[in-house]
């Protein structure tokens, strides 16, 4: 806390973003003031006022207390921003969400979980396995984790597990004494310019780990192997870790286990295998991974899931395929119309196996619309890979899954923005 301790009330613009919300709980936990702001409601904005911080659900200039002696807000909040530009009139510091974080990381030890996919889930497994072994590790996830009832963990000791973002090389604000790299392929093409780029930025965080740390991944993965040579730190290869029991399906989840398991006995050397095993086998999950939410009036199992990169949505259809022998029906908001255009090839072939799939309109988060790239089209380009696909809207997505669906059928939806709205509204 020693850059930050000095402060002693913090206001979050943004605050209901995933990673903002937990180090807000973080700040107020060590004392300080927390207030700030977001667009709308939601299951975090909830979960922030139950704690007692103090949420408006609008962004105007009043809202920002001059009482403030530190603004903090989050990448999609821009300089024009009229709390930002409030903040400045006032003179009151401002820093992005990964300067604080950085501050945080740089007082503890760290261990950081990074990679394109399962970093959320491996980041939870591994605050739920040390939690159970009496570390009492602080935590921040990038998703609420049923087994905290929160996406923050408060822990006591100096060891921080922390879900390290690799947009815009965020994550080298981090200090790492223990890093887990899931995997690596390329994704945030609106910053990076190819997949040489996104690895050069994960070897710039391996060269962070200090030679008494270790570097928790697939040493022998293609994207992983050639970044490897010449670093200070130890590897631990998580693919050699034995395969333990969990409640959650797939591939991905048995490797999201392994990893977390040889990042927990880099920390804990004396982990006992029993709590191991039974920590990770006891593991409740994360809010939209895989996450069942109930069922449709007709009877058809709904599910949510935050997958979003076509390997992601590839591998969750494939899990879900092998859940029945009726009929799926997906809905898939895009995330980012970069992202939906440069990965287009891999997202018209992702949707195999699916008997219907809505593809809602794409969700722009940081980027304008320039007419490039629009859900009409990838439902197009998947109906050329001989799925049915269907542009449409919420609402019609959502009349769709009430009739359609039958017992014995699966309902998922999937994306990065806000689409499990529609299955939170089947199942009500």
């Amino acid at each position: 806390m020693s850059r930050l301790s000095s402060v002693s009330h913090a206001y979050f613009i943004g605050i209901g973003g995933i990673g903002m919300s937990a180090l807000a709980q973080y700040l107020a936990d060590k004392g300080i003031t927390v207030s700030g702001s977001d667009r709308e409601a939601s299951p975090v904005t909830d979960l922030l006022a139950s704690k007692g911080i103090e949420v408006a659900l609008a962004q105007t200039a009043e809202n920002v207390p001059e009482t403030a002696d530190l603004v903090v807000y989050s990448e999609a909040v821009w300089e024009d921003n009229p709390e930002r530009m409030r903040a400045k009139a006032l003179g009151i510091q401002q820093r992005s969400y990964f300067e604080v974080l950085g501050d945080v990381s740089e007082d503890m030890r760290t261990v950081a979980v990074a990679g394109t996919h399962g970093k959320t889930t491996t980041t939870g497994m591994l605050a739920r396995i040390l939690r159970d072994a009496g570390v009492s590790p602080t935590a921040i996830v990038g998703s609420l984790v049923r087994d905290f009832g929160s996406n923050y963990l408060s822990g006591t000791s100096d060891w921080l597990v922390v879900e390290a973002c690799e947009y815009k090389r965020d994550f080298l604000t981090l200090s790492p004494e223990i890093l887990v790299v899931t995997n690596i392929e390329l994704d945030h093409t609106d910053y990076y310019k190819n997949l040489e780029d996104v690895q050069s930025a994960f070897r710039a965080l391996m060269e962070k780990v200090p030679a008494h740390g270790a570097i928790v991944t697939d040493s022998t993965h293609p994207t992983i192997a050639p970044i490897l040579e010449g670093l200070s730190a130890p590897i631990i290869d998580y693919a050699k870790e034995a395969g333990y029991p969990s409640r959650f399906p797939g591939e991905f989840n048995i490797l999201n286990a392994r990893a977390a398991s040889a990042a927990a006995r880099k920390v804990l050397p004396l982990l006992a295998e029993d709590l191991l095993r039974d920590s990770l086998a006891s593991f409740e999950g994360t809010w939209r991974r895989f996450e069942y939410k109930g069922k449709t009036k007709q009877g058809a199992l709904v599910y949510d899931d935050y997958a979003h990169h076509p390997t992601a949505v590839k591998k969750t259809i494939q899990e879900l395929r092998n859940k029945t022998k009726g009929k799926i029906f997906v809905a898939f908001h895009p995330h980012l119309y970069s992202r939906t255009r440069d990965l287009f090839p891999d997202f018209v072939t992702a949707f195999e196996g699916v008997d219907q799939v809505y593809i809602a309109p794409i969700y722009p988060a940081r980027e304008l619309d320039d007419g490039t790239m629009s859900n009409e089209i990838l439902a197009e380009g998947i109906r050329k890979e001989g799925v049915s696909a269907l542009a449409g809207s919420f609402a019609e997505i959502q009349n769709a899954f009430e009739t359609l669906p039958q017992e014995g059928d699966l309902v998922m939806t999937m994306g990065a923005g806000d689409i499990y709205k529609v299955a939170d509204a089947l199942v009500a």
